[in-house]
């Protein structure tokens, strides 16, 4: 697309305000790029270390800031064993991210451009960074003037069911209902994990809707229903909804906040376990071993969640946090979008370290001369100390004894 000059002079006789994009689908940094136009990027993904930190310049302390990790298990709470683990994933996450941008954007972006260009170089320039989460979900940290958080914009107030299905939730009577989805990517599971699942759901009294295209498990009860899909967010918003299992997506988990739903989750992969554990962190989630769980795990977990009033109170906590905005999320999205259009561009709150080097952003040349400074300052002290000393003492040695 970037090769094609005849699309490209189209786009630029177009002459856009702005350009929105997700550095997950590369290059739409380097259109904004080409065609000089400002750039508002929209990112939400744990893994984004490289982008938000390194790229983005936002803070990151190692000894407060988790870092996402596989098994997603790190807080903003760590004790030295996990500051050490945390900080060693920085580093690992740095040298990744280096390599694969090295190897793969900085050799392509260098050719689109004819001349020595990287991937950070073009994220560096964005105007506003549109972060899809917030202080509902991260846990406390710093953040840059031109970073706005706006978690759960996609969600929204609950539509009526359609009526087979609202029947068969108020069939659920005073036990409610549990609305099972393991996400879009999930469409089957091995016969023996689906028995597995469909017997723990058939042991609970509540009615279970669950998003599931695959094969019938054997062991279906007749309070579960299977769909091929489900209106996920007018579900949650159900007053008879009483717990939500979820593989830990975000819009997902937002969903759940957004309705006040506590959840138990099933992480799969990526950053599933570590948007799980801050869910756990807060008190609002149960954590289950997709590959380990059995039959009584899933209904534990279930009742737990369900009759133990501590989650329904710490997701209803989060869901006020949620909602106690100035703007709703959508609104504060669009309202950054259109002040770039406005202002073309948001240059005014980007931070100078965009243009310091990585020593200098560290003070490492300061700290240098510093040292340099006290090593010369005490190297003199000795040397004028070892000078008056000698010199002391070689007038001892010389002074003639008195005669008797």
């Amino acid at each position: 697309m970037l090769l094609n000059e005849k699309l490209l002079t189209s786009l630029r006789e177009s002459n856009f305000d702005v350009i929105f994009y997700d550095p997950m689908m590369p290059c739409g940094d380097l259109l904004a790029e080409m065609l000089g136009v400002p750039s508002v990027m929209s990112l939400r993904v744990t893994f984004a270390y490289y982008f938000e930190c390194m790229c983005g310049q936002m803070p990151a302390p190692p000894s407060y800031v988790p870092a996402a990790s596989v098994q997603g298990h790190l807080t903003d709470h760590m004790d030295f064993l996990e500051r050490l683990e945390n900080l060693l994933l920085y580093i690992g996450h740095t040298a990744m991210y280096k390599l694969q941008m090295i190897f793969t954007f900085d050799k392509l972006y260098t050719k689109i451009m004819g001349k020595p260009m990287t991937f950070c170089d073009t994220l560096r320039k964005v105007d506003i960074w549109l972060i899809r989460s917030y202080w509902d979900f991260e846990y406390p940290r710093p953040f840059l003037p031109n970073f706005k958080f706006v978690g759960g914009l996609h969600c929204k107030p609950a539509k009526p069911l359609p009526k087979e299905m609202e029947e068969f939730v108020q069939s659920s009577g005073d036990d409610g209902i549990v609305v099972f989805s393991l996400g879009s990517m999930m469409n089957n599971l091995t016969k023996e994990r689906a028995n597995t699942i469909a017997s723990a759901l058939g042991q609970i009294p509540q009615k279970v809707l669950w998003r599931y295209p695959g094969e019938k498990p054997d062991t279906l009860a007749p309070n579960t229903r299977l769909y091929d899909w489900i209106p996920q967010n007018d579900l949650l918003g159900h007053p008879k909804t009483k717990a939500f299992i979820t593989h830990g997506g975000t819009n997902g988990l937002y969903e759940a906040i957004y309705h006040g739903v506590p959840m138990v989750g099933i992480p799969l992969f990526a950053d599933q376990p570590d948007n799980l554990n801050h869910m756990k962190t807060k008190g609002a989630a149960v954590m289950l071993d997709f590959h380990k769980m059995e039959s009584k795990d899933l209904k534990e977990a279930l009742t737990n969640v369900i009759y133990n009033q501590s989650y329904k109170e710490s997701i209803m906590r989060l869901s006020r946090i949620h909602h106690d905005q100035p703007m709703k999320p959508l609104d504060q999205a669009a309202f950054w979008i259109e002040f770039v259009m406005r202002n073309k561009g948001a240059k005014h709150l980007r931070v100078e370290a965009h243009n310091l080097t990585w020593y200098q952003y560290h003070c490492l040349d300061v700290a240098a001369f510093l040292l340099s400074i006290t090593a010369v300052a005490m190297f003199i002290f000795v040397k004028t100390c070892s000078w008056v000393i000698c010199k002391c003492l070689r007038r001892t040695t010389t002074k003639k004894p008195k005669k008797e």
